[in-house]
């Protein structure tokens, strides 16, 4: 359509979006591309919590939380036995109840075990863990990784923005002690 005919049905020139964001006045701070960051950040974890819900169902570990998905795949991670610091430090969570919690029931499901390591408990990952693990797998290459190759992406720049992201996560760590500290 040209400019004229846009003219005539009082359309005009298409008008510039600014930052995507979900609070405006966030972004109308300082730096408003951090809202952007924010929001894409917070669709990619309630999409990417869905995903691994229904992808851990698929593969035959259903009712399993994204929790339950991190801390199964983290155990698995180069078969080695793991404590619960360890995964901790690995996902960034200070909560680690919530992670006891996840073992519990990995456990009861049958697919890590609890083990020793000197006076330290360890939890690896059994048999049946290892299968879901590599189905979860197979699925996330079909479902997933296909489609997401398809669109063509740089994996060189898809790498320097999962860096940027872990750095960045730094900064919100250290601001939220300074908050606690207020």
């Amino acid at each position: 359509m040209s400019s004229q005919e846009q003219d005539r049905e009082g359309e005009g020139p298409a008008p510039a979006v600014g930052p995507v964001v979900s609070a405006a006045h966030l972004a109308s701070g300082a730096l408003p591309a951090l809202s952007e960051i924010e929001f894409a950040v917070t669709m990619m974890v309630n999409a990417y919590h869905r995903w691994m819900v229904r992808c851990m169902a698929a593969a035959g570990a259903a009712g399993m939380s994204p929790l339950d998905t991190l801390v199964l795949h983290t155990v698995n991670h180069r078969g080695r036995p793991k404590t619960l610091a360890d995964i901790c430090l690995v996902l960034n969570i200070e909560d680690t109840y919530t992670v006891t919690y996840a073992l519990k029931k990995l456990e009861k499901a049958g697919l890590v075990k609890s083990g020793k390591r000197g006076k330290e408990k360890t939890v690896g990952i059994t048999r049946s863990g290892e299968e879901i693990c590599l189905e979860y797998r197979r699925l996330r290459e079909a479902l997933l990784v296909g489609p997401v190759k398809g669109l063509g992406m740089d994996e060189t720049e898809l790498s320097r923005l999962a860096a940027t992201l872990r750095s960045v996560s730094g900064h919100y760590d250290q601001a939220a002690r300074a908050a606690a500290a207020m």
